[in-house]
Formats: structure tokens, C-alpha cells, sequence
């Protein structure tokens, strides 16, 4: 579908690819709208609703500026998918013994290896990056508790929330390994540090914001390369813990399932950073908040809830989206109203067909709390085609 709503009340408007917008998201982009350096307009994906500061399913290109809560606490947080050479009919008929085994090789929630557990190459090189920063800002070193051994032992692990691991059929029932993380403890310190400082400098400048989130460091200030620097590093840091998790969780089912062989190269796509790009004839900066990049051809992921389907997206280049689509479903309600009107019989029954844990402390993760997937693809036909459909049949939540 086309645009369906449009905000023109700001500096510059606000096209948003769905009618399903709550009041509270509504007013988030109206105050973002109204920034100064806001290029061309904002664009509001069919997944749009209130986030911090920023709305979640945002995309917000910036000239000049970057506003840290507009990428949020979880920079680079994103997707990992592989096609592998299984079948549906060559998994075991229980297969709550697969999800124990990847459960136990990979670290969820707030669990980390006891060891390295990624090649030193990689920690080498993060190592590297992470010092110059650290250098420049040794609060932020402190915030880090055994700032060495946690994010170390943090790459290659799950997290919390949203984050999940899943195997998945497609449509010609090929297994899928479809995965969804960030950049830890580590990025989330990085987040919280720079939105700070950006308000710091906010409020030594008197600068009235619409909203203290939108605070923002503009290019030649004191703390605008280092930002760049730190959100670049997270966003690396990011892709790196995805990538090594696949790896172990394919380790998992190599060790248990015969012939186990990846079919498609991986798709590995950031949904909450910042990138450089060009749009409309300027060179900008482009935040994507709970957004994926959906460049003509180029290849993404949007997960439903972990009831529903998911899917294997190719992008249109659609301009007015800035190249952009979904990240996934968009919460409908919050977790701790999910919490309060859902049971664990409730997530049983919303979850039939998929292993998954049935406990009070993923009841906030239970489909209803979610927008209706196969609606927001609707909303979305304008930017991306459907290339694979997959449904869950393992769901692994932190």
C-alpha cells in the first residue's frame, strides 16, 4: 500500500504506511518533525509505536545532526537468518531436546559464557575499537563492571526482551535458523552514556527540545565524531554477536542432526543504528529506530511475534520510505499490560506448534501483545516483496 496518513503540522511532514497509529506515537513524530535539521521528511513504517524519544519504526534522516535516543540503548540490534539443507520431515518429531541442547550452548537473558567463546581474531578487533573509545570517555569504561570479561564473554549470547533464537519452515518446509539480537550490556552502556551527554550539552546551550529525548550533538561539536565512533563500534559488536551465535547454534545442530549444511548465505541486518547514505540530493545521516534498510533488491528479515509468521523480504528502493521497511510487528501493548491480562494458559494456547518455554517471565512476549503481521506486510507491499514465509517451530526467548 501507498502512504496512508501524513503529519503537516511540523517543520517538515511526517509520511507515515498505516492508519494504525496510537495517539502517543502520533505526537512523538509531530515533536521529531519539528527538529531543525530534519532533511526532506520522516518516514513512519506500518510497525509504528511509542517509543523513547524516538518512535519505534521510525526512519529520520538528519543533516548536520544525529540524536542518540533516536537510535536508542540497543545500537545494532537486528536479525541473522539462514536457509539450511534440512527438511521439515528430518526433525526429530519432539524437538524440546534441540531446544534444551542450543539452550544450553548459547547464553540467554542475563547469562554469559564462563570463557571466550568467539575466535580471538574477532575480540582482537573489537578490542582495538573499543579501547580509542574508552580512552575518550574512561566514565563509560567505568559504568562497565569487569569491563573486559563482560562484553568478551557478552559476544555470542541472546539477551533479553524481544531477543530470540528460532528454527522455522518456509513454505517448501526448508529449515530455517532465524535469530534476533544486539549489542549487549556494552552497546546498551554506550546508548546511555552519549543520551546523556547529548542532554548535558542541551541544557548548557538552553536549547528547548519538544522533548528532553531529542537531544542531539550537532557535526563539529565536542562529542559528535565520538558518537559516531562509539555507535559505529556498537553496530560491529552487533553484527559479530549474531553472526557467532549462528555459529553455535548451527554447531548444536550439526552435533545432532545428520547433514546439516547452510544453503543460502546468511542475512545479517541491523534494525536500530545509523548509517551514511543519500537521499533526495543531500548526503545524510539516516536513523533507522525499529527499521530495516529495504534497498532496491537487497535482502532483510521482519519477524512476526513468536505465534505467527515471519518473513524473508527483498526490497523495492522506495524513495519517500528512504529505502526502508518493518522491522517486525509493532507492540500493540505494553509488557507490563501484557503481564496483566495474559496467562500462561493464554500463551499456551497462542502458541500452539512451537517449543517454547510457557512461564510467567515471557507472558509480556505472548502474540497479543503484538500488531498482526500479515497486516503490516499489507501496509508494506509499496516497499518490499515477500521472498520466504517461515513459521516457528522452535522459539528460544531469554
Amino acid at each position: 500500500m501507498p502512504i496512508q496518513r501524513v503529519i503537516t503540522k511540523g517543520r517538515v511532514p511526517v509520511k507515515i504506511y498505516t492508519d494504525d497509529i496510537e495517539h502517543s506515537a502520533y505526537e512523538q513524530l509531530h515533536n521529531m518533525s519539528q527538529m531543525p535539521f530534519i532533511h526532506s521528511h520522516i518516514a513512519a513504517m506500518p510497525d509504528v509505536h511509542c517509543g523513547i524519544g524516538a518512535t519505534v519504526g521510525s526512519v529520520i534522516p538528519t543533516k548536520g545532526a544525529i540524536i542518540p535516543a533516536a537510535v536508542g540503548v540497543d545500537i545494532g540490534c537486528g536479525m541473522n537468518a539462514i536457509r539450511l539443507s534440512l527438511r521439515a520431515e528430518q526433525l526429530p518429531d519432539n524437538l524440546r531436546g534441540l531446544r534444551s541442547a542450543i539452550e544450553r550452548d548459547v547464553p540467554v537473558g542475563y547469562a554469559m559464557h564462563k570463557h571466550d567463546a568467539v575466535p580471538n581474531s574477532a575480540i582482537r578487533s573489537l578490542s582495538t575499537g573499543l579501547s580509542s573509545i574508552w580512552e575518550k570517555h574512561p566514565k563509560l569504561k567505568k559504568k562497565q563492571k569487569i569491563p573486559y570479561q563482560t562484553w568478551v564473554r557478552q559476544l555470542a549470547t541472546l539477551g533479553g526482551g524481544n531477543h530470540f533464537i528460532e528454527l522455522c519452515l518456509d513454505e517448501n518446509n526448508d529449515v530455517w535458523v532465524m535469530l534476533h539480537s544486539g549489542s549487549r550490556g556494552v552497546g546498551n552502556a554506550i546508548g546511555r552514556h552519549f543520551i546523556e551527554l547529548a542532554r548535558r550539552d542541551m541544557e548548557k546551550v538552553q536549547m528547548n527540545l519538544p522533548d528532553r529525548d531529542l537531544a542531539y550533538f550537532s557535526e563539529g561539536t565536542a562529542h559528535f565524531d565520538d558518537y559516531i565512533e562509539a555507535v559505529s563500534w556498537a553496530q560491529d559488536y552487533a553484527m559479530v554477536n549474531r553472526r557467532e551465535m549462528m555459529r553455535l547454534v548451527l554447531n548444536v545442530l550439526k552435533k545432532r542432526l545428520p547433514n546439516v549444511n547452510v544453503t543460502k548465505e546468511a542475512i545479517n541486518c541491523h534494525h536500530n543504528y545509523v548509517s551514511e547514505e543519500h537521499h533526495f540530493g543531500e548526503d545524510v545521516f539516516v536513523t533507522r529506530k525499529g527499521a530495516i534498510r529495504a534497498g532496491e533488491g537487497e535482502y532483510g528479515i521482519i519477524p512476526g511475534s513468536m505465534g505467527a509468521k515471519s518473513f524473508i523480504v527483498r526490497g523495492k528502493g522506495n524513495a519517500n520510505s528512504f529505502c526502508s521497511c518493518s522491522h517486525g510487528a509493532g507492540r500493540v501493548m505494553s509488557r507490563t499490560k501484557a503481564k496483566r491480562l495474559y496467562s500462561e494458559d493464554d500463551l499456551l494456547a497462542q502458541t500452539q506448534g512451537v517449543e517454547c518455554r510457557i512461564d510467567k517471565s515471557v507472558i509480556d512476549e505472548i502474540p497479543a501483545a503484538y500488531k498482526d503481521i500479515d497486516q503490516v506486510m499489507a501496509n508494506q507491499t509499496d516497499l518490499a516483496d515477500v521472498v520466504h514465509t517461515l513459521k516457528q517451530v522452535v522459539c528460544i526467548k531469554g
